[in-house]
């Protein structure tokens, strides 16, 4: 009997190592946070700093990697498909996870394929048109665009991605006819609407803001109703454009594969949480066009609920669909 015990405490003690290296001494490893934009995105830039952030408090390198494509899809499924370990991550946004799977099929299924960690906060975009535009203001804008169907053209940073489908709502409910011009990101679409190919775009802070105190460009409107500490001054679209019904932020978060085991999620949201409640994590986030209010998993998936029941019939009733 006394040798079977100490038998049974070698092998206990055998087992001891790896347990610990399956849940409490994660991350084992670096790890990479996929972004599924270009450099220079809004989700680029939110998305490098919480990897940065998390590099930090994790002990281990955390690497950004950019696989963008199909309005954020490619990036989005890769980490879809990637282990349930812990080690892959998703810098998540409003356009691959809520309006892709409304306009098109996509090749992951949000509900079944994700689970959500963390939303960092909402964010205005912006109506923007370059300074030689003849309308100075909102109601100005949608009188000439109204008055020439067909003849101005807008950018965005992919089919289905959130600039296009904010544009294309804000087209529908103003009653205007434009023509769509995607590009592969906010980098791109922004030298080309610089170029004069396009003639307006609504756009992220965190891609435009810098134009825009520049004077390369200028705010016409906001897309929340909220005003935004970050743009004093400028109107939402829904008073500036006499659209009551027109208030959309975009949001950024982080997500991994359905199935990384509940210790790893509990303490992602952790450092997550405590990393962002910090001075220098506010000012960062509001140097990249993000004022901070995070949520954790309730609070995301409810998010998520809620959008897709306010975007799902009004896509629907409009006939969006990604060309």
């Amino acid at each position: 009997m006394h040798r079977r015990t100490l038998l049974g405490a070698a092998a206990g003690a055998l087992a001891a190592p790896a347990l610990a290296q399956q849940h409490g001494a994660w991350p084992g490893r670096p790890g990479r946070m996929i972004i599924p934009w270009p450099p220079g995105q809004s989700t680029d830039l939110q998305g490098r700093l919480v990897a940065q952030m998390l590099s930090q408090r994790l002990g281990q390198p955390v690497v950004p990697e950019n696989r963008p494509g199909a309005g954020g899809q490619i990036g989005t499924d890769a980490v879809a498909k990637s282990p349930p370990d812990g080690h892959t991550m998703l810098a998540a946004s409003i356009g691959p996870i809520t309006f892709s799977p409304l306009v098109q099929r996509t090749p992951y299924v949000v509900e079944r394929d994700f689970a959500p960690v963390a939303c960092y906060g909402l964010s205005p975009y912006m109506l923007l048109v370059r300074p030689d535009f003849p309308a100075t203001d909102a109601r100005a804008f949608v009188r000439a665009v109204k008055a020439a169907p067909g003849r101005y053209s807008y950018a965005s940073s992919g089919i289905g991605g959130a600039q296009h489908l904010l544009t294309a709502v804000f087209n529908a409910q103003a009653g205007l006819e434009a023509l769509h011009v995607p590009f592969q990101g906010s980098g791109p679409a922004m030298a080309a609407f610089l170029g004069g190919q396009v003639d307006y775009a609504i756009e992220t802070i965190a891609a435009a803001g810098p134009l825009v105190k520049q004077g390369a460009l200028r705010p016409l409107g906001i897309t929340t109703k909220k005003p935004s500490i970050l743009l004093p001054g400028i109107p939402s679209l829904a008073e500036a454009a006499d659209l009551p019904g027109y208030d959309i932020g975009g949001w950024n978060g982080l997500m991994l594969p359905a199935g990384t085991p509940q210790p790893i999620l509990d303490r992602l949201l952790a450092e997550v949480e405590a990393g962002l409640a910090t001075q220098e994590m506010r000012e960062r986030f509001l140097g990249v066009g993000v004022e901070l209010a995070p949520q954790g998993p309730d609070g995301f998936r409810s998010l998520l609920r809620a959008e897709a029941a306010l975007f799902g019939p009004i896509i629907r009733q409009l006939g969006i669909r990604a060309e």
